[in-house]
């Protein structure tokens, strides 16, 4: 069966969970990255469902961190959800955490027509959720720019956006057009401009769902790290399980290298 796949060209790589797990890097990954990945013919994409954050906070995180990464190697969410907004042309009432809003900047909020939902602690409370609420009842379409259940942060695991984008579906009766992992679109975006066909490309995470099942759904192989919010069991959670699951991200760039070139 591996005979028939294409040689490897794209590595596409989660970065919250995998490369780092908020200020502390997985132990070996900046070397695995800067001294492995990067001598490997392959086309290098870190692609992320992160709404904490905008692009140029991230990139400067990572940069601290000791990872080797340039600004137009990252493909976001946000940036994702930037793209579908400019498209459809709504205002949105955005549902995200002030660090990100530096990647909506020249988008229209005044008299929202449109809701979007990321990660926003700050503003999942009962007024804030109810004038989403009303605006979807008149007819307002909702964005998640994902639906993660929770993530990993330092003290533990955290709920995610989903819950509260599922809240909003529930009370209103519509459904979300998701723009991040896992959906198909997010990660055939993530190739543009690379070149590379899906079959072509590997995906690295440490969530099962909507890193590892999203890729493969899209046509990639994907490889499960137990690390960040990787819990025992979660390769049996998708089907076709993952092409790989292993500890960390060294090791799966050292199989890559071994295996997939």
């Amino acid at each position: 069966r591996m005979a028939a796949r294409r040689a490897l060209k794209t590595v596409l790589v989660d970065l919250s969970g995998t490369l780092h797990i908020e200020d502390s890097a997985v132990p070996g990954a900046q070397e695995a990255l800067k001294r492995q990945l990067r001598s490997a013919p392959v086309t290098i994409r870190f692609v992320t469902n992160t709404t904490k954050e905008c692009k140029r906070d991230l990139l400067e995180r990572l940069t601290k961190l000791g990872f080797d990464i340039a600004e137009n190697e990252i493909f976001t969410s946000l940036t994702a959800a930037r793209n579908l907004l400019e498209q459809r042309q709504v205002r949105p009432l955005l549902l995200v955490d002030d660090k990100a809003l530096p990647d909506f900047t020249g988008i229209a909020t005044d008299d929202p027509n449109a809701v979007v939902v990321g990660l926003a602690p700050e503003h999942f409370h009962y007024e804030m959720m109810n004038r989403a609420f009303r605006l979807l009842l008149d007819g307002a379409p909702l964005i998640a720019i994902h639906k993660a259940r929770y993530f990993k942060k330092k003290d533990g695991l955290a709920l995610g956006p989903g819950p509260f984008v599922a809240g909003l579906e529930y009370a209103t009766d519509t459904k979300a057009t998701v723009v991040g992992k896992p959906e198909k679109t997010f990660f055939l975006e993530a190739l543009r401009g690379t070149g590379c066909a899906p079959e072509e490309a590997v995906m690295i995470g440490d969530d099962c769902r909507d890193d590892v099942g999203g890729a493969q759904n899209a046509g990639m192989r994907g490889i499960l790290v137990r690390t960040g919010k990787y819990r025992p069991a979660d390769e049996d959670k998708i089907n076709p399980a993952p092409y790989l699951t292993c500890e960390n991200f060294p090791e799966a760039v050292e199989h890559i290298l071994e295996r997939l070139l």
